[in-house]
């Protein structure tokens, strides 16, 4: 199967304009994801770690955790932030849909102590009341505790959050050599390369996206797949405001482009387990207003699934 990556080459101002366009008309010529990074040791190394970003937990029916980030991370600032919410739909605050509500990340305080008070405003609780799937944030150099909140409409606490995980901030990535793999030391030098890759800022003309796997990796069925999109909202279907949506998901055979498997995501959901057969497949997301129509031009994700895994 030939991936064609529609990003490399393109000169920087097309790709600001076409961002750009993207994000006022309901386009509908698809743009493909992110390659595996370019060198055989970084594709070696991103590889080494696909299990770990796509299994699948059965075990917590509801949780949040952070996509990209683990705990003890080394990253440079500013970084990303990628949220997952299992078991619940994303609903921007001020909507009360059951079964829904919003991220609010904790830095460097601890969970709040009166669940029935709505949680503060400040910069050390931030809150994503848009329906925001991901968040890029700046923090001092030095270590900084991260905790993943979910809340209602009104900003209220469920007993709904991530473990709470620490990051040391090296500084700022402006200027800064950013860790290499040493082909004379590959598994030594692989975890720092693997953390700043996970931890930088997506591209802006990629504004929806499937945040744990690139063009081409090999999969193991079943996997869990982490749903986003930059600049817009997500919400549940009948409910959604100006610029939010909800996702569809289909899954195509590559070659034929026969879909498989549809899941149209109405309440809002942002991550998806899908169980699908050995074989090379196209996974077409799509970001849907409450009509039905497209928000975004749909994202391609070719991959190919190589074994299963009993459960």
């Amino acid at each position: 199967m030939k991936i064609e990556n529609k990003h490399t080459g393109a000169p920087t101002r097309w790709r600001r304009a076409a961002a750009w366009a993207a994000l006022l008309l309901p386009l509908a010529q698809a743009v493909w994801a992110l390659p595996l990074p370019p060198g055989e040791e970084e594709q070696r190394c991103w590889l080494r770690y696909t299990r770990d970003r796509t299994q699948v937990n059965l075990r917590e029916p509801t949780a949040v955790d952070f996509s990209n980030l683990r705990d003890g991370d080394t990253v440079r600032s500013p970084l990303l932030v990628e949220f997952a919410v299992r078991g619940m739909g994303v609903e921007p605050a001020g909507m009360p849909v059951t079964g829904t509500g919003h991220h609010h990340i904790l830095i460097d305080k601890p969970l709040p102590l009166n669940v029935q008070s709505p949680i503060p405003f400040d910069d050390q609780h931030r809150h994503f009341g848009k329906g925001q799937t991901s968040t890029v944030i700046d923090l001092k150099p030095g270590p900084h505790t991260l905790r993943l909140l979910f809340a209602d409409h009104e900003h209220r606490p469920y007993f709904v959050y991530s473990k709470q995980i620490t990051v040391q901030v090296a500084g700022p990535r402006a200027g800064a050599t950013l860790p290499k793999i040493d082909p004379a030391r590959p598994e030594a030098t692989c975890p720092a390369w693997y953390q700043e890759e996970r931890s930088r800022p997506r591209p802006a003309d990629e504004p929806l996206y499937i945040s744990n796997v690139r063009a081409g990796e090999a999969l193991t069925s079943p996997f869990n797949l982490r749903l986003g999109v930059l600049t817009l909202g997500v919400c549940a279907r009948g409910h959604c405001p100006e610029k939010n949506g909800h996702f569809s998901l289909e899954v195509l055979e590559a070659g034929s482009r026969r879909g498989v498997q549809a899941h149209d995501l109405v309440k809002g959901t942002t991550q998806i387990n899908l169980f699908v057969p050995n074989g090379e497949y196209v996974l077409r997301l799509r970001l849907l207003d409450d009509r039905g129509q497209n928000m975004l031009p749909p994202h391609e994700l070719p991959v190919k699934v190589t074994g299963q895994q009993a459960l």
